[in-house]
């Protein structure tokens, strides 16, 4: 088989790779598409200090069954399924208090093991959903992906009649305007620096869009701010505008080594909630869900390609154009 291989930081190559054998437990899943992730910029980066070289990246994965190993009831071969490829160690505090995404002894398909920008991988039977058959191909590669904004909005508090802010109109930011919306939003606003990435946000059905958020009218605030950048800038910014009472989620991943400004004195005085949402919790299967009775999210895939055009698709998605780029293994 074909794949995508970090060999250190900074390099990638398509190597051929034997063929894998599913152990017990294990599936092995001829991959569909796998869509590409800030995290895999980071694996290539060498930014990730749990990541161990060689890998193949790629974690928001979708394909078919193809082999089935021993001590495996539910999945079967020729079924399509979406990977969940956080691997909780089940053991530790954070996950004997039901948190698994805070596990200190964190796994994940395409991190710390291979991943899905492959013609074929192994994977733990299950992390494996079964999708329904309506599910199209580009609905079906944003499973990962909208299971964690799906985890986002369950941490906020949602209150009817709420209106929401959004820093970021990429592939995140979109997905959150799209579940907030569908979660009964009053009104959804989004911020983007990218002239066509808010040209596609107007598009795509948020209430108000701008280059900055001075431009909104709504001096009073938002209820709810989300960033969806990662950007200290943005934050800030963002941090300010929250209403008395409000929420704010950081939904973006940043620079560790950054730190934001703000005022304590107004977190306090003004009741203003500051939270955080990482990854996935309890919200895959929620995702795939949604998508089957009606979420319409297809037009957030801008690009295909495949393997052997990796490193274009690297360039493509570094340079801010388009929005979720998936990688077809299949292809060509």
């Amino acid at each position: 088989m074909r794949a995508v291989v970090v060999t250190e930081p900074g390099r990638t190559a398509v190597v051929e790779m034997p063929d894998p054998l599913p152990g017990p437990g294990e599936v092995v899943i001829r991959v569909s598409s796998c869509g590409l992730c800030g995290t895999d910029m980071h694996i290539v980066g060498g930014e990730l200090p749990s990541v161990r070289y060689p890998v193949v990246p790629g974690h928001e994965l979708v394909g078919d069954v193809v082999a089935v190993g021993e001590d495996v009831p539910g999945v079967a071969v020729e079924t399509r399924v979406a990977v969940d490829p956080n691997m909780p160690c089940g053991s530790c505090h954070y996950c004997r208090i039901g948190r698994g995404n805070l596990c200190d002894d964190y796994s994940a398909v395409g991190v710390t093991q291979n991943g899905g920008f492959a013609e074929l991988m192994t994977v733990p039977a299950r992390c494996c959903h079964v999708l329904p058959d309506s599910l199209s191909a580009a609905a079906a590669g944003l499973v990962e992906p909208l299971s964690c904004a799906v985890h986002g909005l369950n941490r906020l508090p949602r209150r009817p009649g709420e209106h929401y802010l959004i820093y970021g109109a990429g592939t995140m930011g979109l997905m959150m305007a799209a579940v907030v919306r569908n979660a009964g939003a009053a009104s959804v606003s989004v911020v983007d620096l990218n002239e066509e990435r808010v040209a596609f946000a107007r598009s795509f059905g948020v209430d108000s869009v701008a280059t900055e958020a001075a431009a909104l009218d709504r001096p009073q605030g938002f209820e709810v701010v989300i960033d969806a950048t990662g950007v200290i800038a943005a934050i800030e910014d963002g941090l300010g505008r929250v209403r008395k009472g409000g929420t704010f989620l950081q939904f973006g991943v940043a620079d560790p080594a950054r730190t934001a400004d703000f005022s304590p004195f107004r977190v306090y005085n003004q009741e203003i909630d500051i939270i955080g949402s990482m990854a996935v919790h309890n919200s895959f299967q929620p995702a795939i869900d949604m998508l089957a009775s009606g979420l319409e999210l297809d037009a957030l895939v801008s690009h295909v390609f495949g393997l052997e055009e990796f490193d274009e698709a690297l360039a493509t998605f570094r340079a801010g154009v388009g929005r979720k780029i998936h990688i077809a293994p299949q292809k060509g």
